[in-house]
């Protein structure tokens, strides 16, 4: 059954990154890597799919999602060498940008394959599992990362994910290959109008919703290790501390279509974003325990957990039929431009004010962002069920 692929796929190269990208930030400290170099590492994954990303799905509109996860899955394992066969920071660099760009092509894949077999009135439900595999990926992986860390070595951690890596690449092979939707003529004369969606006042807060929660995400796994560390927590506490996160996501995915349909899908975005800031806030009056920081990073999870899932929903609700996947591409785009700026900003805060500073200055955002981003009466529908 494609769902199960599909949920399959995601599961099996969450686990790869979520296993590689806390030790990552640990990985360049021990390599003499400052606040701000951790910054840009975190940003060089972004960088790439910021500039192919609705390249990509365009591209996957013609060639269906088969070849975007096969040549996605198989790119994150050979990015996983990298650090592996060289110990050094430019190697974390190289492999940061192979791993960004190839999981664009996987998740590209996986959300429209899905799409398009799913209905409106069960499409919350499907990228639900689809976000709860993701989730649960950020369960395992944390916690693996952490201790073959401790007790091996950074570089192991990163074998131990190519080898991984087999399984979702044999995996890829079985979703659809060349799409069953054909372009109409005009498409092709309207190649750039992606954009254009931007004027559905909706859509456009989605896309913002769905950047915040990524940069969130990015910004407590790439600097909660550094200030943990500094507070005295071992590599596998962190990894436990990250996992009560990625727990959090999963709860609260599996009720996600309930939620929404009760609550509605702005109501719950807006809730989600505000619990994510004021974790934030939190973090620096908690790290000093692995108890009252697992607390704060579930309330986290629990906050980010609806955003990204809810997002999907809206923005292919949103898409022509022949061009959901560009779409897709462009929401991802959108996430990947907060991706690298956010980094970049918080490492400058990070190295002139201190770690913590990094945590105030992210909730306060965040807290703004949800005021922003809050649905209102006169907001058009997006649900207009084109796809």
């Amino acid at each position: 059954m494609l769902l199960h692929t599909v949920v399959a796929v995601a599961f099996g190269f969450q686990i790869m990154l979520n296993m590689t990208r806390p030790v990552m930030t640990l990985y360049a400290s021990s390599l003499g890597a400052s606040a701000f170099e951790v910054g840009l590492l975190t940003s060089a994954y972004a960088f790439f799919p910021l500039i192919v990303a609705i390249r990509i799905g365009r591209m996957t509109d013609r060639t269906g999602e088969r070849l975007a996860a096969v040549a996605g899955t198989a790119g994150i394992a050979a990015g996983m060498a990298f650090p592996f066969a060289f110990p050094a920071l430019w190697a974390l660099f190289v492999s940061q940008g192979i791993v960004g760009i190839s999981q664009i092509l996987v998740n590209i894949a996986l959300q429209n394959a899905l799409g398009r077999a799913a209905t409106p009135d069960n499409r919350d439900t499907y990228f639900g599992l689809l976000s709860s595999a993701v989730a649960l990926g950020g369960v395992f992986g944390p916690v693996a990362g952490g201790y073959l860390a401790e007790h091996v070595s950074y570089p192991f951690v990163f074998l131990v994910a190519l080898c991984c890596g087999a399984v979702p690449v044999a995996l890829s092979f079985r979703l659809p290959g060349r799409t069953a939707v054909t372009r109409p003529p005009q498409a092709a004369k309207e190649a750039g109008s992606a954009l254009r969606l931007l004027s559905i006042p909706l859509l456009r807060k989605a896309l913002a919703t769905s950047a915040l929660v990524l940069y969130s995400r990015d910004i407590f796994v790439a600097y909660f290790p550094l200030y943990g560390s500094e507070q005295g927590l071992s590599a596998s506490a962190i990894g436990w501390i990250i996992t009560a996160q990625g727990v959090a996501m999963v709860v609260v995915r599996a009720s996600i279509a309930r939620i929404s349909g009760r609550f509605g899908r702005g109501a719950v975005l807006f809730a989600s974003v505000t619990a994510a800031g004021l974790a934030f806030l939190l973090v620096p009056v908690s790290a000093h325990g692995v108890l009252s920081a697992g607390l704060v990073a579930a309330l986290m999870g629990a906050g980010l957990g609806f955003g990204q899932p809810l997002s999907m929903t809206t923005t292919y609700n949103a898409s022509p039929k022949s061009r959901t996947a560009e779409v897709l591409g462009l929401r991802l785009a959108t996430n990947r431009m907060s991706q690298m700026i956010a980094p970049l900003l918080f490492g400058l805060v990070g190295t002139t004010a201190g770690l913590a500073a990094v945590f105030y200055a992210s909730g306060a955002f965040l807290l703004g962002g949800a005021v922003l981003t809050r649905e209102k009466p006169g907001d058009a529908p997006a649900d207009d069920e084109r796809a």
